[in-house]
């Protein structure tokens, strides 16, 4: 081979940095090309003791249950009776009510911050509804339906949001990241990816001490590349402790796109597959999907019979937080684009079509949560809020901390004036 020869096999062999990029930008046709989706009840239904390895198919189909018409297809279906199914519509009219609320909130200058769920309400109310007391689940910042579908109080929740004087966290923690044991509700922690470690040395716990109870751990797409992820699934993998490993997929990290934290992987479930770790990709705005396959999972766990990853394909119709602008990044038009449609709507549409619900009902459901909402928030404001004057004491921040308070906290709360 020549010189020639030679410098072009170089060229050709020289080693790139890639960057993924999004499908389309502002002014582009939006398609969501990608997105892989499968009709609904064609997705077949195994048994829970079913081996990974058999079903790696679910990881790559998406299961549906509702189809165009609104009607409940496949071997998914048929998982709740029509009140429970009412009972959800609820939970997810008043997550959405509640969220309005607090977003306004803000704006007001009540708190410093909030972090709507908008588009996303089925995943974490359906799966609360699949969950037995005792169970836990180790939340982000987005699961405030699992809270809401358990009937924690609102009153408490909005005085965390104020950091108000009956903050249940007393100033321990940023707006929105509720705790609370007797809900099944781990400390939300800020940190991304934690909650896999958590929820998987929890259940490792669990199943030490011979309960019968089962974690549930939630993170979003982008924070799949952390490492806390990989170490939680190595973990779960290899233990089989009785947990259900949750991503929520909801298009975008903050400013940046799904397709930059799934990398090479087909979808964020296949990830699983590597781990041997049962694996299920599912329409999150299917209230019915995402019920029956919770159940299967949360079943399967507690059976002993190991853990499972579900990856629930929705959208974050709003910002990531009152800190963004989600025009900055994404098209406008990405929203109504969206193929799997609205939680709410969907479900109310399945509801009205079976004959046990109606435009009036809904519209009385809507004004009822709404009420509920405003008069939580009338009450938690009665305690303060973060501006008001009457705030809450910073001196609320040094309880709770130890049993006996140590010296040096001591010497910082006096620097404080308490």
């Amino acid at each position: 081979m020549g010189d020639a020869g030679v410098d072009a096999a170089a060229e050709l062999s020289t080693p790139r940095f890639v960057v993924p990029e999004p499908g389309y930008r502002h002014g582009e046709r939006i398609g969501f090309d990608d997105l892989a989706l499968t009709a609904a009840g064609e997705v077949r239904r195994p048994d829970p003791d079913t081996d990974a390895e058999s079903i790696r198919d679910l990881a790559f189909a998406l299961i549906r249950v509702l189809d165009e018409d609104g009607t409940a297809v496949g071997p998914w279906a048929g998982t709740l009776s029509d009140d429970e199914l009412v009972a959800g519509l609820r939970d997810m009219l008043l997550v959405r009510a509640f969220d309005a609320r607090m977003l306004r909130s803000q704006r007001q200058g009540k708190t410093s911050f909030y972090i709507q769920s908008l588009g996303e309400e089925a995943v974490a109310c359906a799966h609360r509804r699949a969950q037995r007391a005792g169970d836990m689940n180790f939340p982000t910042y987005r699961q405030q339906g699992l809270l809401i579908a358990s009937d924690y109080p609102l009153v408490a929740m909005i005085n965390q949001i104020y950091s108000n004087r009956d903050d249940p966290m007393k100033g321990h923690q940023l707006p929105v990241m509720y705790s609370s044991r007797q809900h099944g509700f781990f400390t939300v922690s800020g940190n991304l990816a934690t909650q896999f470690v958590q929820a998987v040395g929890w259940a490792m716990a669990a199943a030490i001490s011979g309960s019968d109870h089962v974690a549930s751990a939630w993170i979003g797409d982008g924070a799949t590349a952390e490492s806390d992820y990989h170490a939680g699934m190595v973990f779960a993998s290899t233990y089989r402790p009785p947990v259900v490993l949750n991503v929520v997929n909801n298009q975008w990290a903050i400013s940046t796109f799904q397709g930059l934290a799934r990398g090479g992987a087909g979808t964020f479930a296949a990830r699983g597959l590597g781990f041997g770790i049962a694996s299920l990709r599912v329409d999150g705005n299917d209230y019915l999907a995402v019920h029956a396959v919770s159940q299967w999972a949360i079943e399967r766990a507690r059976q002993g019979l190991g853990p499972t990853l579900i990856e629930w394909v929705t959208y974050r119709v709003g910002a990531h937080s009152t800190s963004d602008d989600p025009s900055a990044y994404r098209p406008n038009e990405e929203v109504a684009a969206w193929p799997l449609g609205d939680p709410v709507a969907r479900l109310r549409d399945h509801l009205i079509g079976q004959g046990v619900w109606s435009k009036e009902s809904h519209d009385e459901a809507v004004s009822e949560v709404d009420a509920a909402v405003r008069d939580a928030e009338s009450e938690a404001e009665a305690h303060g809020t973060l501006r008001s004057d009457d705030a809450a004491s910073p001196a609320l921040i040094f309880e709770d901390l130890f049993e006996n308070l140590t010296p040096h906290l001591h010497r910082q709360r006096q620097q404080l004036g308490y």
